[in-house]
């Protein structure tokens, strides 16, 4: 059975058109110009007829004149960055169950996810170069068993994220992840991730704990969880997550939204990573049994 998140607004900011000139470095005429030959950005109206954009138009027009700048012709850097538009939603599962609709979904115990999530940090351990790590715990409790392990990665990677309810007792150390606060109404604190992005490596897992189960033992909890090697899938899901942490105001991430912009690379050794990982988690679930 399909869950969607229907508690999962999006967080919207309105620029003005100045606003946009500004940060772009386009001027007003220019961006009016970009709307009526190519139809983007399409902003919103407000009654008075006065344009509002987003800070992924930002994000989006930044990509754009990254590839202008690399020698691609306007129209197509515009075409490709809008068909790799940025997020729509602060949650990772309902991002991914709405621009991948053929990942399958399915009702895992927490155990279950334990072994998948040991399986993906060990192999990006083992096989990424230097990637982009993100992971989501909901609480600080159910972080702190993990830490050990996170810094670990932390130090292989180019740079690791970990959300959860946060406070000043779990602060990051030198070498460990950055850690993002979640408020208690933020989508992700429903929901359980580990996301994977290399140019060589790429895996994610991410999981929506189903409501009412307030008496069930933490080991037993049930989630509908979803996971995948694709790097399409994977990259859309690290948007998510560095939209969700720039939001916080964490700088590593305000530079990641920018660089996950750009569509990912294909690897042609998808279908053997993906045989990889499936081994290296069978053996970890059974281990956890």
């Amino acid at each position: 059975m399909e869950q969607r998140d229907a508690d999962a607004p999006e967080a919207a900011v309105d620029l003005t058109i100045g606003d946009l000139a500004q940060r772009t470095g386009l001027t007003p005429a220019v961006i009016r110009t970009w709307e009526t030959r190519h139809g983007f950005p399409s902003p919103r109206r407000l009654e008075s007829g006065h344009r509002r954009y987003s800070d992924a138009d930002v994000a989006v027009i930044r990509q754009i004149l990254r590839r202008k700048d690399g020698g691609v012709r306007l129209d197509a850097a515009i075409a490709e960055a809008v068909s790799h538009r940025g997020p729509t939603s602060p949650s990772i599962f309902a991002e991914l169950r709405r621009r991948h609709p053929a990942l399958v979904a399915h009702r895992l115990r927490k155990t279950t996810l334990l072994g998948l999530s040991h399986a993906i940090e060990d192999a990006c351990c083992a096989a990424a170069e230097r990637p982009v790590l993100f992971g989501a715990f909901q609480r600080a409790e159910l972080y702190t068993p993990s830490a050990g392990r996170w810094t670990e990665l932390a130090r292989v990677a180019r740079s690791a994220i970990v959300f959860a309810d946060l406070d000043t007792a779990h602060e990051a150390g030198p070498s460990g992840p950055e850690q993002v606060h979640l408020e208690a109404d933020a989508p992700l604190r429903r929901e359980w991730a580990v996301v994977c992005d290399a140019q060589d490596s790429t895996a994610l897992l991410s999981a929506w704990e189903l409501p009412g189960q307030t008496t069930v033992a933490d080991r037993d909890r049930v989630f509908e969880a979803i996971w995948t090697v694709d790097p399409d899938a994977v990259r859309d899901a690290a948007r998510v997550a560095a939209r969700v942490a720039a939001d916080a105001d964490n700088a590593t991430a305000q530079l990641l939204v920018q660089e996950l912009a750009d569509p990912p690379r294909r690897r042609a050794n998808e279908a053997e990573a993906a045989t990889a990982l499936f081994n290296r988690a069978i053996a970890y679930v059974d281990r956890l049994r």
